[in-house]
Protein backbone atom coordinates (compact mmCIF):
# COMPACT_ATOMS: atom_id res chain seq x y z
CA UNK A 1 0.00 0.00 0.00
CA UNK A 2 3.09 2.26 -0.50
CA UNK A 3 3.87 3.18 2.54
CA UNK A 4 6.79 5.74 3.45
CA UNK A 5 9.79 5.52 5.77
CA UNK A 6 8.94 7.91 8.60
CA UNK A 7 11.80 10.09 7.48
CA UNK A 8 9.34 11.06 4.42
CA UNK A 9 5.88 11.14 6.28
CA UNK A 10 7.28 13.21 9.06
CA UNK A 11 8.73 15.99 6.69
CA UNK A 12 5.11 15.40 4.61
CA UNK A 13 3.79 16.57 8.29
CA UNK A 14 6.31 19.48 8.08
CA UNK A 15 4.84 20.66 5.09
CA UNK A 16 1.45 19.78 5.96
CA UNK A 17 1.90 22.64 8.87
CA UNK A 18 3.81 25.25 6.52
CA UNK A 19 1.09 25.17 3.47
CA UNK A 20 -1.73 25.76 6.25
CA UNK A 21 -0.69 28.94 8.03
CA UNK A 22 -0.02 30.51 4.62
CA UNK A 23 -3.52 29.49 3.56
CA UNK A 24 -5.79 31.89 3.28
CA UNK A 25 -8.86 33.14 5.51
CA UNK A 26 -11.85 32.15 3.39
CA UNK A 27 -10.16 28.28 2.37
CA UNK A 28 -9.18 28.14 6.16
CA UNK A 29 -12.39 28.50 7.40
CA UNK A 30 -14.15 26.74 5.01
CA UNK A 31 -12.30 23.27 5.29
CA UNK A 32 -12.61 23.78 8.93
CA UNK A 33 -16.51 24.37 8.96
CA UNK A 34 -17.05 21.15 6.72
CA UNK A 35 -14.40 18.75 8.91
CA UNK A 36 -16.10 20.30 11.44
CA UNK A 37 -19.85 19.65 10.36
CA UNK A 38 -19.10 15.38 9.29
CA UNK A 39 -17.31 14.53 12.26
CA UNK A 40 -20.15 16.60 14.32
CA UNK A 41 -22.64 14.20 11.37
CA UNK A 42 -20.26 10.91 12.61
CA UNK A 43 -20.60 11.54 16.23
CA UNK A 44 -24.29 11.86 15.44
CA UNK A 45 -24.25 8.41 14.06
CA UNK A 46 -22.02 6.61 16.55
CA UNK A 47 -24.68 7.38 19.19
CA UNK A 48 -27.56 6.54 16.99
CA UNK A 49 -25.66 3.34 16.78
CA UNK A 50 -25.40 3.04 20.15
CA UNK A 51 -29.13 4.05 21.14
CA UNK A 52 -30.03 1.40 18.73
CA UNK A 53 -27.88 -1.51 19.53
CA UNK A 54 -26.66 -1.31 23.29
CA UNK A 55 -23.41 -2.34 21.81
CA UNK A 56 -20.85 0.71 22.05
CA UNK A 57 -18.15 -0.90 20.22
CA UNK A 58 -19.92 -1.31 17.41
CA UNK A 59 -20.53 2.58 17.23
CA UNK A 60 -16.41 2.91 17.92
CA UNK A 61 -16.24 0.98 14.63
CA UNK A 62 -17.85 2.53 12.88
CA UNK A 63 -17.33 6.78 13.83
CA UNK A 64 -14.12 6.52 12.20
CA UNK A 65 -16.16 6.76 8.66
CA UNK A 66 -16.32 10.58 9.48
CA UNK A 67 -12.71 11.22 9.97
CA UNK A 68 -11.16 9.27 6.95
CA UNK A 69 -14.04 11.96 4.81
CA UNK A 70 -12.91 14.90 6.07
CA UNK A 71 -9.36 14.29 5.51
CA UNK A 72 -9.53 12.44 2.28
CA UNK A 73 -11.55 15.69 1.23
CA UNK A 74 -8.61 17.78 2.40
CA UNK A 75 -10.47 19.49 5.59
CA UNK A 76 -9.26 20.46 8.60
CA UNK A 77 -9.54 19.96 11.84
CA UNK A 78 -8.13 22.09 15.10
CA UNK A 79 -6.98 18.89 16.89
CA UNK A 80 -4.86 18.49 13.18
CA UNK A 81 -3.10 21.91 13.19
CA UNK A 82 -2.20 21.78 16.50
CA UNK A 83 0.52 19.24 16.00
CA UNK A 84 1.32 20.02 12.16
CA UNK A 85 1.51 24.21 12.62
CA UNK A 86 3.29 24.28 15.05
CA UNK A 87 6.58 21.75 13.68
CA UNK A 88 6.60 24.47 10.62
CA UNK A 89 7.26 26.78 13.35
CA UNK A 90 10.11 24.64 15.06
CA UNK A 91 11.59 23.91 11.91
CA UNK A 92 12.27 27.53 10.61
CA UNK A 93 11.05 27.54 7.72
CA UNK A 94 10.64 30.77 5.90
CA UNK A 95 8.03 33.28 6.77
CA UNK A 96 6.81 30.94 9.50
CA UNK A 97 5.83 32.86 12.86
CA UNK A 98 4.52 32.10 15.90
CA UNK A 99 0.77 34.95 15.33
CA UNK A 100 0.44 32.68 11.60
CA UNK A 101 0.54 29.60 14.03
CA UNK A 102 -1.92 31.30 16.16
CA UNK A 103 -3.85 32.56 13.29
CA UNK A 104 -4.21 28.98 11.81
CA UNK A 105 -5.73 27.96 15.14
CA UNK A 106 -8.38 30.99 15.74
CA UNK A 107 -9.84 30.29 12.13
CA UNK A 108 -10.35 26.68 12.49
CA UNK A 109 -11.57 26.74 16.16
CA UNK A 110 -13.90 28.86 14.59
CA UNK A 111 -14.78 26.96 11.57
CA UNK A 112 -14.83 23.90 13.72
CA UNK A 113 -17.36 24.98 15.67
CA UNK A 114 -19.73 26.72 13.05
CA UNK A 115 -19.91 23.29 11.05
CA UNK A 116 -20.44 21.30 14.35
CA UNK A 117 -23.42 23.92 15.61
CA UNK A 118 -25.12 23.63 12.35
CA UNK A 119 -24.96 19.73 12.55
CA UNK A 120 -26.39 20.32 16.12
CA UNK A 121 -29.04 22.38 15.27
CA UNK A 122 -30.21 19.91 12.29
CA UNK A 123 -30.08 17.11 14.78
CA UNK A 124 -32.13 19.00 17.59
CA UNK A 125 -34.47 19.79 14.64
CA UNK A 126 -34.84 16.34 13.95
CA UNK A 127 -35.10 14.39 16.77
CA UNK A 128 -38.13 16.85 18.38
CA UNK A 129 -39.66 16.93 14.88
CA UNK A 130 -39.55 20.47 14.25
CA UNK A 131 -39.30 21.13 18.32
CA UNK A 132 -42.97 19.83 18.47
CA UNK A 133 -42.09 16.62 20.11
CA UNK A 134 -40.19 15.60 23.04
CA UNK A 135 -36.68 14.58 22.39
CA UNK A 136 -35.91 10.58 20.64
CA UNK A 137 -33.87 8.22 22.62
CA UNK A 138 -30.85 9.63 20.82
CA UNK A 139 -31.52 13.19 21.43
CA UNK A 140 -32.38 12.37 25.20
CA UNK A 141 -28.87 10.22 25.06
CA UNK A 142 -26.93 12.95 23.55
CA UNK A 143 -28.12 15.02 26.17
CA UNK A 144 -27.12 12.76 29.24
CA UNK A 145 -23.60 13.04 27.43
CA UNK A 146 -23.89 16.53 27.74
CA UNK A 147 -24.60 16.74 31.81
CA UNK A 148 -22.08 13.93 32.58
CA UNK A 149 -19.26 15.13 31.11
CA UNK A 150 -19.67 18.36 32.44
CA UNK A 151 -21.26 18.75 35.48
CA UNK A 152 -19.69 15.03 36.70
CA UNK A 153 -16.45 16.55 36.28
CA UNK A 154 -17.64 19.61 38.43
CA UNK A 155 -19.24 17.57 40.81
CA UNK A 156 -14.66 16.26 41.91
CA UNK A 157 -13.54 19.61 41.64
CA UNK A 158 -9.82 19.59 41.05
CA UNK A 159 -9.71 15.93 40.34
CA UNK A 160 -12.18 16.19 37.74
CA UNK A 161 -10.48 18.88 36.30
CA UNK A 162 -7.14 16.84 36.17
CA UNK A 163 -9.23 14.27 34.29
CA UNK A 164 -10.87 16.07 31.51
CA UNK A 165 -7.14 17.22 30.71
CA UNK A 166 -5.40 13.90 31.04
CA UNK A 167 -8.47 12.84 28.80
CA UNK A 168 -8.01 15.20 26.48
CA UNK A 169 -4.34 14.89 25.85
CA UNK A 170 -5.16 10.80 25.38
CA UNK A 171 -7.91 12.20 22.63
CA UNK A 172 -4.84 13.91 20.93
CA UNK A 173 -2.24 11.43 21.06
CA UNK A 174 -5.05 9.05 19.05
CA UNK A 175 -6.87 11.69 17.02
CA UNK A 176 -3.15 12.94 15.71
CA UNK A 177 -1.84 9.71 14.89
CA UNK A 178 -5.01 9.98 12.82
CA UNK A 179 -3.76 12.95 10.96
CA UNK A 180 -0.28 11.05 10.42
CA UNK A 181 -2.18 8.14 9.29
CA UNK A 182 -3.36 9.57 6.69
CA UNK A 183 0.39 11.05 5.46
CA UNK A 184 2.20 7.23 5.49
CA UNK A 185 0.38 5.69 2.39
CA UNK A 186 0.41 7.20 -1.01
CA UNK A 187 -2.77 5.04 -1.60
CA UNK A 188 -6.48 5.03 -0.28
CA UNK A 189 -6.43 2.07 1.18
CA UNK A 190 -3.64 2.94 3.18
CA UNK A 191 -4.56 5.91 4.67
CA UNK A 192 -7.64 4.50 5.44
CA UNK A 193 -6.53 2.00 7.33
CA UNK A 194 -4.00 3.78 9.05
CA UNK A 195 -6.66 6.07 9.99
CA UNK A 196 -9.22 3.76 11.04
CA UNK A 197 -7.49 2.46 14.09
CA UNK A 198 -6.29 4.97 16.60
CA UNK A 199 -9.80 7.20 15.62
CA UNK A 200 -11.64 4.00 16.71
CA UNK A 201 -9.37 3.44 20.04
CA UNK A 202 -10.09 6.82 20.92
CA UNK A 203 -13.72 7.49 20.53
CA UNK A 204 -14.93 3.57 22.36
CA UNK A 205 -12.31 4.87 25.55
CA UNK A 206 -14.32 8.15 25.63
CA UNK A 207 -11.50 10.27 25.37
CA UNK A 208 -12.40 14.04 25.27
CA UNK A 209 -12.15 15.46 21.81
CA UNK A 210 -12.79 19.23 21.11
CA UNK A 211 -14.63 19.21 18.18
CA UNK A 212 -16.89 16.26 19.10
CA UNK A 213 -17.89 17.79 21.81
CA UNK A 214 -18.54 20.84 19.95
CA UNK A 215 -21.39 18.89 18.38
CA UNK A 216 -22.64 17.36 21.72
CA UNK A 217 -22.60 20.10 24.17
CA UNK A 218 -24.23 22.77 22.20
CA UNK A 219 -27.05 19.76 21.33
CA UNK A 220 -27.46 18.88 25.34
CA UNK A 221 -28.35 22.40 25.77
CA UNK A 222 -30.71 22.81 23.19
CA UNK A 223 -32.31 19.91 23.42
CA UNK A 224 -33.02 21.12 26.95
CA UNK A 225 -30.04 19.30 29.12
CA UNK A 226 -29.62 20.50 32.48
CA UNK A 227 -26.39 21.92 32.27
CA UNK A 228 -25.29 25.89 31.59
CA UNK A 229 -22.96 27.41 28.46
CA UNK A 230 -20.25 28.21 31.59
CA UNK A 231 -20.94 24.70 32.37
CA UNK A 232 -19.97 23.59 28.89
CA UNK A 233 -16.87 25.88 28.29
CA UNK A 234 -15.53 25.87 31.83
CA UNK A 235 -15.59 22.37 33.19
CA UNK A 236 -15.42 20.67 28.90
CA UNK A 237 -14.65 22.59 26.34
CA UNK A 238 -11.78 25.13 27.49
CA UNK A 239 -10.03 22.28 28.97
CA UNK A 240 -9.95 19.57 26.47
CA UNK A 241 -9.16 22.21 23.77
CA UNK A 242 -5.94 22.52 26.46
CA UNK A 243 -6.01 19.30 26.97
CA UNK A 244 -5.46 18.07 23.16
CA UNK A 245 -2.85 20.57 22.09
CA UNK A 246 -0.67 18.92 24.95
CA UNK A 247 -1.16 15.78 24.36
CA UNK A 248 -1.55 15.69 20.03
CA UNK A 249 1.92 17.56 20.37
CA UNK A 250 4.03 16.31 22.76
CA UNK A 251 2.94 12.66 21.97
CA UNK A 252 2.90 12.65 18.21
CA UNK A 253 3.72 15.81 16.31
CA UNK A 254 6.98 16.65 18.79
CA UNK A 255 8.43 12.97 19.17
CA UNK A 256 8.01 12.05 15.47
CA UNK A 257 10.05 15.24 14.69
CA UNK A 258 12.77 15.05 17.17
CA UNK A 259 13.48 11.30 16.08
CA UNK A 260 13.05 11.13 12.33
CA UNK A 261 13.60 14.71 11.35
CA UNK A 262 17.60 15.36 11.08
CA UNK A 263 19.54 18.79 11.56
CA UNK A 264 19.97 20.84 8.70
CA UNK A 265 17.35 21.88 5.82
CA UNK A 266 14.63 19.26 5.48
CA UNK A 267 13.33 17.31 1.98
CA UNK A 268 10.05 18.00 0.40
CA UNK A 269 7.95 15.34 -0.23
CA UNK A 270 4.97 17.10 -1.32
Amino acid sequence: MSYLVPSEFVTKMVDAGESKIFMSTRDTVIRAYMAGAILALAAWFAVTINVQTGQPLLGAVLFPVGFVMLYLFGFDLLTGVFVLCPLALIDKRPGVTLKGVLRNWGLVFVGNFLGAFTVAVMMAIYVTNGFSTPPSAVGVAIGVVGENRTLGYQAHGANGMLTLFVRGMLCNWMVSAGVVGAMISTQVSGKVIAMWMPIMLFFYMVFEHSIVNMFLFPSGLLLGAKFTIMDYLIWNEIPTVLGNLVGGLAFTGLTLYATHIKTGPTRSFK
